[in-house]
């Protein structure tokens, strides 16, 4: 009976009922398209970052990512690599040896990362091979050759069929020196990395460097970012046995980490804003209401009606007007947020700035249960604990006091 009264009283006033509809369908349709945007960009930034070089996880020896020194080894990293394979949710398995070094092409010379990678490996794992635009990426049969990426080559002043001579230090602290003929040059869009990295065919890292059957780390990768951190705990338990950590993303990419969390609380303020914003709207618009009706709630409480069946009474009419508000909001977001999910929304005139940051040219939002309902969620919960006061005020009358105030 309440529920059908307060339906009622919301159309009494069709205008306002209306207005403030349309304001929580609005921000509820922004809530769940801005969120639904900033979390595929996100995903698609950290997973395209995470896909050039570092994989999605990595098994190091203990202390490796403090200081990543050649003589912290895994011992038979290939026998290590196909047990992680065997874990699901993990689809590649890349050893490397990662020394450092200095790189020269007759009087030029730069520090770069000598990584000792398996081609085949490599190729499921990392994207590098994908940006070889110049001369081709590593293959199984190379012996001395060596691929690095556009900056370096820039640098050194070389291009594919020249040569350069490195220089580093051994495991066994001897003098790591070879000459590597260049057969491809990669451009991944992070200049970062393509000024600092070189890579070499594994079994060459491990004669250079005196490895033997060694190697420095064990990327990881998988069908997506979430498959890999699902399967965390198999390759925690498989660390355990080999003596080795288990690095996920967060702890491979701190960096992006932190400036991932930085820019969801600094939208959370945002979202929190229009939260705020509707949610006193309407309940001004509800405390106008009550007032105008002081009166009439004086008559009901003459005839016998309980002043806290009243104050239900226009707590379900907020309520009503929220759920109402939200759904139309929530099925408007989402339709188009499923459109565009499909579409995606194209950023030509900017794709070298979001090529620096991992990102595509195109970008998409991602719809699932956490952007669709976070903001319909919030607003529904924040009008519907701010109804507490217009109810608190309608509870509180008297017939006296009401009919007098009128």
């Amino acid at each position: 009976m309440l529920a059908l009264l307060a339906w009622r009283n919301l159309w009494r006033r069709p205008q306002r009922t209306l207005l403030s509809l349309l304001s929580i369908a609005l921000v509820v349709a922004l809530l769940v398209g801005m969120f639904s945007f900033q979390r595929g960009v996100y995903q698609v930034m950290k997973e395209n970052n995470l896909r050039v070089f570092d994989g999605y996880a990595q098994l190091q020896p203990p202390g490796y990512a403090d200081d990543p020194t050649i003589d912290r080894v895994i011992e038979h990293p290939a026998a290590i690599a196909r047990a992680a394979l065997a874990i699901r949710g993990v689809g590649a398995a890349a050893a490397r040896v990662n020394g450092f070094g200095i790189l020269a092409n007759g009087e030029r010379s730069y520090g770069a990362l000598l990584a000792g990678v398996d081609p085949g490996s490599e190729s499921r794992l990392s994207t590098i091979a994908a940006t070889v635009h110049e001369g081709r990426y590593l293959d199984d049969s190379d012996r001395d050759a060596a691929v690095l990426g556009e900056l370096l080559a820039r640098n050194l002043r070389v291009s594919v069929g020249g040569t350069v001579s490195v220089l580093g230090a051994a495991r066994d602290g001897s003098v790591a020196a070879d000459v590597l003929k260049v057969v491809g040059i990669f451009r991944s869009g992070i200049p970062q990395l393509d000024r600092s990295i070189l890579e070499m065919p594994l079994a060459r890292a491990q004669e250079v460097f005196d490895m033997s059957d060694r190697a420095n780390t064990i990327a990881l990768g998988g069908p997506t970012l979430a498959a890999v951190d699902g399967a965390l705990p198999g390759l925690d338990a498989l660390g355990a046995r080999h003596g080795l950590a288990v690095l996920d993303w967060k702890a491979l990419e701190p960096a992006m980490r932190d400036a991932i969390a930085l820019k969801y609380a600094m939208s959370l303020l945002l979202y929190l804003t229009l939260v705020a914003v509707v949610a006193f709207i309407i309940l001004n618009a509800l405390l106008m209401s009550v007032l105008e009706r002081t009166h009439e709630f004086g008559v009901l409480l003459a005839i016998g009606m309980r002043p806290r069946a009243i104050g239900l009474m226009v707590w379900l009419e907020l309520l009503t007007l929220a759920l109402t508000g939200c759904a139309a909001g929530f099925a408007v977001g989402a339709v188009v947020t499923s459109w565009l999910e499909q579409r995606g929304i194209s950023f030509g005139s900017l794709s070298e700035l979001l090529a620096q940051y991992g990102l595509p040219p195109r970008l998409y939002p991602t719809l699932d249960a956490v952007s669709a309902l976070t903001g319909p969620v919030a607003i529904l919960v924040a009008i519907v604990l701010g109804g507490i006061v217009p109810y608190a005020r309608v509870a509180r009358l008297t017939a006296l006091a009401a009919m007098r105030s009128a």
